[in-house]
């Protein structure tokens, strides 16, 4: 994650800095050590203060300072791989398993913003926009597969015309609309769940990274550079930077910068022109556009990945995408850039497992983590309470590794990922 690019996170900016939360200092004991401040690491320390546990939750940063602070506030419908594929690949019973599991996620989400009365700009819509007539052919099978054999009634087709109109632009040719999807402000909602989590009474130290995790006779130390966490069990909740604490995870994820920007806010006439139905959209490239417009009246739009390296300006390779697709937004300035780091897998899906007895992990949500990291932190919350039937349908979906060993890993998931770039425009 860049650090300079916090300051120009419009999320961080629109909300100002959060409460101060203390350091840890010393060594302390706790029944379960979560480390990480995102929605994963959140959702499982919320889950398991609620069921009594006594949790102390270690952020490097502060609350929300990695991706759950910096992404575009999507809330998808199912996973990153159609449920077809799913079911070819692991099974209709377990294909079934993980949708169900992937639609909680989402009622999951809007339960929490009503029960804690969190104030994120929660709405209701997502678009996917087919960039090609191939990939609207593929939207139109899957949306009619979901209706007819999953009972999902909630998305519907637009042809050219509709998408036209309810988009405001014509770059389309078919996209889904969503109605069981939607949107938020993240870095609210990360911020509100810490607040619950600490009224549960769980601990929550910001600016302590965990440095080792040290395997006790009958207990876990967790060691950070001023004190140290005494636990019985920890939970890994850190996406693309889990392989800094459990290198054995490192073949397993990868990581992406993407790049998002933040207009200023519209004049009456852009406003009611651009996006009019007010959704989130994400196109169906590989490397995809995402944009949705914010509570305070700007564009919020994301595209462009690297791999290598973090552009001097991220507006200037981030704004010939948008212009693009609303060509009426070139005369309108960029007031914020930022970028987020994503962990990524081979197959796309989230990455749950264990590391020996003690200690679960989950990453690796792959761009679609806003809903399914919140649920993956409280299905490890189950787990660590003695249910772990719901987290088992995750940890057993086949792990692939990405190639290279340690050597060449980077240079060949570069290049991998670049040839998806290329895929796009031919």
């Amino acid at each position: 994650m860049n650090r300079a690019a916090a300051s120009d996170n419009y999320y961080r900016a629109s909300l100002g800095e959060g409460p101060e939360r203390r350091k840890l200092a010393g060594q302390i004991t706790a029944d379960v050590c979560v480390i990480g401040g995102g929605f994963t690491g959140l959702s499982a320390a919320l889950h398991l203060a609620n069921a009594g546990a006594r949790v102390v939750l270690l952020e490097g940063e502060t609350i929300g300072f990695g991706a759950s602070g910096r992404n575009g506030g999507q809330i998808h419908t199912g996973l990153r791989q159609s449920q077809q594929h799913l079911e070819r690949w692991l099974g209709e019973a377990h294909a079934r398993d993980l949708w169900t599991l992937a639609e909680e996620s989402k009622a999951l989400m809007r339960e929490l913003v009503a029960r804690y009365a969190i104030d994120c700009a929660l709405k209701d819509g997502l678009v996917i926009a087919a960039h090609d007539r191939a990939a609207a052919r593929e939207l139109v099978e899957e949306t009619e597969y979901l209706r007819s054999h999953y009972g999902y009634a909630a998305a519907r087709m637009m042809d050219a015309d509709e998408t036209a109109r309810v988009l405001g632009t014509n770059v389309y040719p078919a996209a889904r609309f969503d109605s069981g999807g939607g949107h938020l402000q993240p870095l609210a909602f990360a911020r509100a769940i810490a607040e619950a989590t600490e009224r549960a009474a769980a601990t929550i130290h910001e600016f302590t990274r965990a440095l080792s995790l040290e395997l006790e006779r009958d207990h876990l130390r967790v060691v950070c550079e001023s004190g140290a966490v005494e636990c019985d069990r920890a939970i890994l909740a850190c996406d693309a930077f889990s392989a800094a604490l459990a290198p054995e995870l490192a073949p397993y994820i990868a990581h992406v910068e993407s790049f998002m920007t933040a207009t200023e806010p519209l004049s009456d006439d852009l406003y009611n022109a651009v996006l009019p139905c007010d959704a989130a959209v994400a196109d169906t490239r590989h490397v995809l556009d995402y944009y949705r417009k914010s509570a305070d009246r700007r564009m919020l739009f994301a595209g462009r990945e690297t791999y290598w390296s973090m552009p001097r300006d991220i507006a200037r390779i981030v704004r010939p995408r948008m212009e693009h697709v609303y060509p009426a937004l070139k005369q309108v300035r960029s007031e914020y850039a930022w970028s987020g780091t994503v962990g990524i897998t081979v197959t796309r899906m989230p990455h749950l497992g264990r590391l020996g007895e003690r200690v679960l992990f989950a990453h690796g949500y792959s761009g679609q983590g806003v809903a399914l990291a919140n649920l993956g932190g409280k299905l490890m919350a189950e787990a660590v309470l003695g249910q772990p039937e719901r987290f088992e349908v995750f940890a057993r979906v086949p792990a692939k590794r990405f190639p290279g060993g340690t050597r060449f890993r980077k240079p060949l998931v570069t290049a991998a990922l670049t040839w998806y770039k290329v895929l796009d425009y031919l």
